[in-house]
C-alpha cells in the first residue's frame, strides 16, 4: 500500500515536471517576446521622454536668447534715447533752467526783473557817491551776476528737496503695485498727493500720457526739467520692464533702497569733508582777513598797492594765483556720488 502511494506521488510529479517542461518550451518564446516588447516600450517611452526634455530645454534655451536679444535691443534703443536726452540735458538756456527751477516765469520776464533789479542798485550807487566804473560794475554785477546766481541756488534747491522725497515716492509706488493698483494709478496718487517738487515732476508725467505720450517716453522727458542720475536710473526702470517684462514692484523697491543708500553715502561723504572745507575756507580767507587788519591798524602801509601801478600789478596776480588755489581746493574737497 505504501509503495502504491510512492508510485503515484512519483508518477504526479513525473506529469507535473512533464507539463512544466511542456509549457516552457511552447510558452518561453510567448514569453521572450513579450519580455522584448516591454522592454522596448519603455525605451521608447523613456526616449520620447528625453526629447520632451531636450524640446523643452531647447525651447527654453530660444525663450531665453530671445529675451536676451529683445534686452539687448532695448538697451540700445535706451542709449541712443538717453543720448539724445544728453544734449537736451545740456542744454543751459534760460528757458530750460526757469523750467528747471520751478518758478513760473518766462525769459523775457526774468530779464525784465534783472534788468529792474539793475537799475535799482545803480540809482543806489549813485547816491551812495561811488564813481561811474563802481556804478556801471554794480548794476552790471546786479542785472547779470545776482539773478542767475539766484536762479542756480533754487535749482540746487529743488533738486534736494527733489531727492529726498523721491525714495518715498518710490515706495509708495511699490506698495500701490502690491496691492493690485495699476502703475498708471500709482503715478497719478503721487501728482496729487504727494510732496513737491515730486508732486509737480509726476503731474508732468501724467499729463504727457494724456496728450498721447507712453509712459516710459512720459518718464523719460521728466530728466529735462529735473536733470538727475536718480530720474535716469527710474525711467530706465520703466522703459526696460514696458519692453522686457518682469516684477516691476521688486525692481521699483530695489530702486527706492539702492537711492537712499546712495543718498546716505553722499551724506557720509559730505560729513567727512567737512573739517577738509573749513580747512580750505580759512585758507581761503586768511589773506583777505590779514590784509584787512594791517589796513585796519597801518593804512599807509598797503596804499602803495591802491596807488602805484607796480601795487595794482601785484593785487592782479595775487588775485589770479589766490583764483587758482582756491580752485585746486574746491575740486580736491569735492566728491561726487
Amino acid at each position: 500500500m505504501f509503495g502504491l502511494d510512492l508510485t503515484v506521488l512519483a508518477l504526479v510529479a513525473l506529469i507535473a515536471i512533464s507539463a512544466g517542461g511542456l509549457a516552457y518550451v511552447f510558452l518561453f518564446s510567448r514569453l521572450e517576446a513579450e519580455r522584448k516588447t516591454e522592454s522596448r516600450v519603455i525605451r521608447v517611452k523613456a526616449a520620447e521622454t528625453d526629447r520632451g526634455k531636450v524640446k523643452a530645454a531647447r525651447d527654453r534655451v530660444q525663450e531665453i536668447s530671445k529675451r536676451r536679444k529683445s534686452l539687448q535691443d532695448s538697451l540700445k534703443a535706451l542709449e541712443k534715447k538717453q543720448q539724445e536726452q544728453s544734449k537736451k540735458i545740456g542744454d543751459q538756456s534760460l528757458k530750460a533752467k526757469l523750467s528747471r527751477s520751478g518758478l513760473s516765469l518766462s525769459p523775457a520776464r526774468f530779464h525784465l526783473l534783472s534788468a529792474g533789479l539793475g537799475l535799482l542798485v545803480s540809482l543806489l550807487a549813485l547816491m551812495a557817491g561811488l564813481p561811474l566804473y563802481a556804478i556801471a560794475g554794480a548794476g552790471f554785477v546786479a542785472a547779470a551776476g545776482l539773478p542767475r546766481w539766484g536762479l542756480g541756488a533754487l535749482i540746487r534747491r529743488r533738486q534736494e528737496k527733489f531727492l529726498e522725497e523721491f525714495p518715498n515716492a518710490l515706495d509708495l509706488i511699490t506698495r500701490s503695485i502690491r496691492s493690485g493698483l495699476p502703475l498708471n494709478d500709482a503715478m497719478r496718487l503721487i501728482a496729487s498727493d504727494g510732496q513737491e517738487p515730486v508732486r509737480s515732476e509726476f503731474r508732468r508725467v501724467v499729463e504727457g500720457q494724456q496728450v498721447g505720450l507712453s509712459l516710459p517716453d512720459a518718464c523719460g522727458r521728466m530728466i529735462l526739467t529735473m536733470p538727475l542720475p536718480e530720474v535716469n536710473f527710474f525711467s530706465i526702470v520703466i522703459a526696460i520692464q514696458a519692453q522686457a517684462g518682469g516684477n516691476l514692484s521688486e525692481a521699483i523697491g530695489n530702486l527706492a533702497k539702492v537711492l537712499r543708500e546712495r543718498r546716505r553715502m553722499k551724506a557720509k561723504v559730505q560729513a567727512l569733508s567737512m573739517e577738509a572745507k573749513a580747512s580750505a575756507a580759512i585758507i581761503g580767507a586768511l589773506p583777505f582777513i590779514v590784509a584787512l587788519l594791517v589796513y585796519l591798524t597801518s593804512p599807509h602801509y598797503l596804499a602803495v598797492l591802491f596807488t602805484d601801478p607796480r601795487g595794482h600789478m601785484i593785487l592782479l596776480f595775487s588775485g589770479v594765483w589766490m583764483s587758482i588755489g582756491i580752485f585746486v581746493m574746491r575740486n580736491m574737497i569735492n566728491f561726487e556720488i
